[in-house]
């Protein structure tokens, strides 16, 4: 859990305890630290505090303000502390009526009587939205549908709507007033039944939706598809943690970045994206379940694709499957991708296999990403032999300037690899390996970086950095250049 995530965890907690709530509630927000890391925090100060006059100081300064500047003020506190504006004076309580919002249930209590009364008496519009207490039961799910409502009809730009309950997203369906918001200009949903779009109104529009995170969200690829084709100027989607079968059919000419994390989709077709900068897929716990096509179309403008993984995508490119004897042509190279992320188990022969031709597809790619994958079945194991038979491989030869290698065991395919990364490498500047948690003693260690010391490199201008997987990347306090300069950081580095 990041700092931010263990924060709000922590002011929720306290939160929690002096209201009284009961401690399932809390239990489920602590359960839940990764969405949390996904929603921005809200933009107010829950310790700011606002003052008409200075201590010793008889003139009102502060209400001199011209009201642009007072609406900014007041938009920054949380909703009960702008509220109680209005009893300052008559100009202030126009000065609050007039400021869009932001309205975070957590601030207040009891929630459902505040909430209602804010909605009820504030015009809108209402700058943010987060709905994260409030214990969905069916009376709130009742309340929910009316301030939706409520807020649909005066005005929202951003929506954080999550369902503290948590169990079983199946048990509620997102109330359908959402869809009427056309101003969201952000929207992030967390553990909901995404409602049926089928007979809605073809003229809904969020005309000014530019992000779009679903956190454990069920739904389905006729409504996932009848947001993103009325939403023309998205431009982030992130889905993660949704159950059901998605086929994704990419036509946007906004979209920048897509992101999907262990969610079972079937096909991820890039038909026309021409804005489209990132795309990342990772399946973790649907592995081996399910076997994902990626098909790139018209995306001219991609330069960071991962994580590909041989057990678990099929790559189609220019109507080409990729295959480990693939003859590689101009329709099957995706130019523009100068960041790649794989995932390869070592141990299996036909994963080993698929690097030459997956690399060759993507011959400006300038940073590697490898992460070696554990395996219990081992299918035949390549030796250096393998590589230099492989012929050139254009990116590692005169492109990869970094290589990220993480999880090395040292196993004889992983050592073949590198032995020959490094010698074919002419524009290398730095590798940074992350040794797996299979490691259980320096002397271990040592003879695996003692065999990754003695390899040749083609470029003696790179650097080499071993260091423990806990450490992220970029974390490094030092490092070294030459032919045998290597550094252990880590548990093993005394």
């Amino acid at each position: 859990m990041d700092t931010r995530a263990y924060n709000r965890t922590l002011k929720m907690a306290a939160e929690f305890l002096r209201n009284e709530h009961d401690v399932g509630r809390l239990f489920a927000h602590m359960c839940t630290p990764t969405l949390y890391t996904l929603i921005p925090e809200p933009p107010v100060s829950a310790d700011a505090r606002l003052f008409a006059l200075l201590p010793h100081d008889a003139v009102d300064r502060l209400s001199r303000l011209p009201d642009a500047l007072l609406g900014n003020i007041v938009s920054r506190l949380p909703v009960k502390d702008a509220a109680r504006t209005a009893s300052l004076s008559r100009r202030w309580r126009g000065v609050w009526r007039s400021t869009p919002l932001v309205l975070v249930d957590a601030d207040l209590f009891p929630v459902a009587s505040a909430v209602s009364c804010v909605l009820a008496q504030h015009p809108g519009p209402f700058r943010c939205v987060h709905f994260t207490s409030s214990y969905m039961e069916d009376e709130f799910h009742g309340l929910l549908t009316s301030w939706l409502q409520i807020l649909a009809s005066k005005g929202i730009h951003e929506l954080v709507l999550v369902n503290s309950r948590c169990q079983s997203p199946l048990d509620f369906p997102l109330p359908t007033t959402f869809l009427g918001m056309a101003t969201l200009t952000r929207l992030y949903l967390g553990f909901w039944k995404f409602p049926c779009t089928a007979g809605h109104p073809r003229a809904t529009c969020f005309r000014n939706l530019r992000e779009l995170v679903l956190y454990k969200v069920l739904v389905e690829t006729r409504d996932l598809d009848f947001i993103l084709d009325r939403s023309p100027v998205l431009e982030t989607l992130h889905l993660e943690g949704n159950l059901l079968k998605l086929r994704l059919r990419l036509v946007s000419q906004s979209l920048l970045h897509l992101q999907l994390i262990t969610s079972s989709i079937e096909e991820i077709f890039v038909v026309d994206a021409p804005r489209l900068e990132k795309l990342i897929h990772s399946e973790d716990w649907t592995r081996d379940v399910n076997c994902t096509k990626v098909k790139i179309g018209h995306a001219p403008k991609l330069h960071l694709l991962g994580s590909l993984d041989p057990r678990n995508h099929i790559l189609e490119l220019g109507n080409t499957i990729i295959k480990a004897s693939t003859r590689v042509s101009p329709s099957t190279m995706v130019p523009s991708v100068t960041h790649l992320a794989m995932e390869v188990r070592f141990g299996v022969r036909n994963d080993v296999k698929m690097i030459p031709s997956v690399l060759r597809c993507f011959p400006n790619v300038e940073t590697l990403d490898i992460t070696s994958e554990e395996t219990d079945q081992s299918a035949g194991k390549l030796k250096l032999k393998f590589w230099l038979e492989s012929g050139t491989i254009e990116c590692i030869q005169s492109r990869i300037k970094r290589l990220d290698f993480r999880d090395f065991r040292g196993g004889r395919s992983e050592l073949a690899f590198l032995k020959f990364f490094f010698e074919s490498a002419l524009v290398l500047e730095e590798v940074v390996i992350l040794l797996a948690a299979d490691f259980t003693s320096m002397k271990e260690v040592d003879s695996k970086v003692e065999s990754l010391a003695s390899m040749k490199r083609a470029s003696e201008a790179s650097m080499v950095l071993v260091t423990d997987s806990c450490d992220p990347p970029g974390g490094y306090p030092q490092s070294f250049k030459g032919r045998s300069d290597f550094w252990v950081h880590g548990p093993f580095a005394n």
